[in-house]
């Protein structure tokens, strides 16, 4: 069977004053995320009621490409970083998306 897209929300929640470090640190990989080759798009969304709460909402071409984009330097640092800075552990859920079947 051929490699599906898929698709990541990553969520994060700063401790309190940490909002601008945790996102200068994301920021931070959304230039070179966005280069990879499988990277279909690389997207930062902060909750508007909660400025604490962060998510990327990220596509890719494979499960292979998405490996591969966990395995990057940047991202190693970024989980870091999220140890540090967030209230919570960071909450990462992995995504298919439902087709209708082919008639």
């Amino acid at each position: 069977m051929a490699d599906t897209k898929i698709t990541v929300l990553a969520r994060f929640k700063a401790k309190d004053g940490m909002e601008e470090k945790i996102k200068k640190e994301i920021m931070g990989c959304v230039a070179p995320t966005r280069a990879e080759a499988g990277c279909i798009n690389y997207d930062l969304h902060q909750l508007k009621d909660d400025k604490r709460v962060f998510i990327l909402y990220e596509n890719w071409t494979s499960k292979q490409a998405l490996d591969e984009h966990l395995a990057m330097p940047y991202l190693k640092a970024l989980a870091a970083a999220a140890d540090e800075l967030c209230s919570e552990p960071l909450d990462i859920s992995i995504w298919e998306m439902v087709t209708e079947p082919a008639k």
